[in-house]
């Protein structure tokens, strides 16, 4: 599984992003997808992932009730939609994939078997 993300950007606060990670291989099929973010000097950390089948969906405190993130199956496609930004966002934004836990949302880095490489989101005040 190869994982392409895209979106990132500069923004002022309060703006919106749409973060974009199309998934392709010959044989795509994994239980979840999520977006991770890693800040400067800071540790990776879960922002939201999504059940590619059921479509459920999970948050981290920080970002619940601003970003929104959907898939749509037919495009192997994940998004995150970002609004209110602050610039405690900003941050490389990674996506992520995972075919080994079929409950429930995964939140650590080490439960995610594949990455995209990184979309930058810088957030101005």
């Amino acid at each position: 599984v190869q994982l392409q993300a895209s979106g990132g950007g500069l923004v002022q606060a309060g703006g919106s992003l749409r973060l974009s990670c199309v998934a392709s291989g010959r044989r795509f099929s994994v239980y979840h997808m999520a977006w991770f973010r890693q800040a400067p000097g800071k540790e990776r950390e879960f922002v939201s992932g999504i059940g590619w089948r059921a479509g459920y969906t999970a948050y981290a405190d920080s970002v619940k009730g601003r970003f929104t993130v959907s898939r749509d199956s037919g495009k192997n496609m994940v998004t995150l939609q970002m609004n209110s930004l602050k610039p405690e966002d900003t941050a490389v934004y990674y996506c992520a994939a995972e075919d080994q836990r079929p409950l429930g949302v995964p939140r650590s880095t080490h439960e995610y078997n594949y990455w995209g490489q990184g979309t930058l989101v810088t957030v101005s005040s």
